[in-house]
């Protein structure tokens, strides 16, 4: 797995309180902003992509922290009722630009469903759904390729770097139990990342 990888972007569509966001990102970045203003909303995008990645896009989406579509859809969403999300990473080793782009909604019944799946790697197009195959077999929807090891394989670094993200709720833990994060590896509240 390439470890170079880093966030470059983030585009964002009736995610949670945002109906748009298309933010650059830089090796750092710092959020700041009142309670309620959408902090941990804009966050969790990159704990969904892991959660995609590592448990699935059904599971994902059903977590019991975003309670399924109609939990992460704006309130605001009228036109478009698709959720999207999308970034652009760079990868430190060879300066190649990958792009990873998701849209999704609910059906009839209330599952989540993929409208729009893209990877691109440079200029290259490495998958581009919904594809003829998705169309004969609309089953294959409720799944999206980057959490399937049989077609993941051209960007399973993308997979991988995507499963590696870590969510650490810092601050909090640490104003309210100091001393429980200390001397931990791979604590859940990130003391060996203060160490």
């Amino acid at each position: 797995m390439s470890t170079g990888l880093r966030f470059r972007r983030l585009r964002l569509r009736n995610w949670k309180n945002f109906l748009q966001v298309d933010v650059d990102l830089q090796d750092r970045l710092f959020l700041v902003g009142a309670n309620a203003s959408g902090k941990s909303n804009f966050l969790d995008t990159f704990r969904f992509l892991r959660d995609v990645a590592l448990s699935g896009f059904r599971e994902a989406v059903l977590d019991r922290r975003r309670g399924g579509v109609g939990g992460i859809r704006s309130l605001a969403a009228s036109r478009n009722p698709d959720v999207e999300v999308a970034v652009q990473l760079t990868d430190g080793g060879d300066g190649a630009t990958w792009e990873y782009e998701l849209a999704f909604h609910q059906d009839k019944q209330r599952r989540p469903r993929v409208r729009r799946e893209r990877v691109r790697r440079g200029n290259e197009t490495l998958v581009d759904r919904p594809s003829g195959e998705d169309a004969a077999d609309p089953e294959r929807l409720t799944q999206t390729h980057l959490e399937q090891v049989n077609v993941n394989q051209p960007f399973r670094d993308l997979a991988g770097f995507f499963g590696s993200i870590r969510y650490l709720h810092l601050v909090p833990q640490f104003v309210r139990e100091p001393d429980r994060s200390a001397g931990l590896t791979n604590g859940p509240f990130g003391g060996d990342f203060i160490e």
